[in-house]
């Protein structure tokens, strides 16, 4: 695993691709946070970091799937993936690799975004009221949101081996998992029963509720399920697809 870690990791940064990424969703957060005035930290009179966990996922939905979906479809694009199939790796060692290679530059995407807190704090009249324990909740949903999408991502690009077409299938099931169940709740036909259900399906309300700053274990538990099945579905995936090749 940890050799197609490196792999991994040296071929995002080899080239411009992955420095793009990660610079488009630097900026536009910065955009978003400091420029626009109907977004912006600076206009909002209090001292807090809510338009950026607001923003985030949506912009996540755009910049994990540019990060995954070359994952497995270049493999299969190039046929190196029968070669990683006759190493001395396990199916897991490759999924696990792939998938935490990712997350690791979904992390690195995200780690300057701590200067907006300083820089708040620097802003704020009284630097002690912020609400230190809903942002840390927020940061560490993010986390989890990300590792979600990082193995929706990964599982898309199993699937195919035209990257667009990963990228297109990844956008379209982590806007499903994040806001469709979400939007089917509020269709009167469920109201008064169903829709607090299909509302606790979606990955939004779990989102929402650990970035109060109350990290429940069910809600950990939600994002670690979701990602394990998208993970595991992802090795039958491969499982099949070497067993249609050979």
């Amino acid at each position: 695993m940890l050799a197609i870690f490196k792999k991994e990791i040296n071929q995002f940064f080899s080239s411009i691709t992955g420095y793009v990424a990660i610079i488009l969703f630097l900026l536009a957060n910065g955009l978003f946070l400091f420029v626009f005035p109907d977004t912006s930290l600076l206009d909002t009179g209090y001292a807090n970091l809510d338009p950026l966990f607001d923003l985030a996922p949506l912009l996540y939905l755009l910049l994990i799937p540019a990060i995954t979906m070359r994952s497995f479809a270049d493999e299969f694009k190039t046929g190196t993936m029968e070669l990683l199939s006759t190493k001395p790796l396990g199916g897991w060692d490759v999924v696990m690799g792939k998938f935490f290679s990712s997350l690791l530059v979904v992390a690195i995407s995200l780690l300057p975004t701590v200067i907006y807190y300083f820089a708040i704090r620097q802003l704020s009249v009284n630097p002690q009221l912020l609400d230190n324990g809903g942002i840390i909740g927020s940061y560490v949903g993010l986390i989890l949101l990300g590792a979600t999408f990082t193995a929706i991502g990964i599982w898309s690009s199993s699937l195919t081996a035209n990257a667009m077409v990963a990228f297109l299938i990844a956008i379209f099931t982590c806007f499903i998992f994040y806001n469709g169940f979400d939007a089917l709740s509020k269709i009167p036909a469920f109201s008064g029963g169903a829709d607090y259900y299909l509302q606790m399906a979606g990955i939004k309300f779990h989102y929402l509720s650990v970035s109060r700053g109350v990290i429940d274990s069910r809600d950990v538990v939600y994002f670690l399920s979701i990602s394990g099945l998208m993970l595991y579905l992802t090795k039958l995936s491969l499982q099949r697809k070497l067993w249609q090749n050979g």
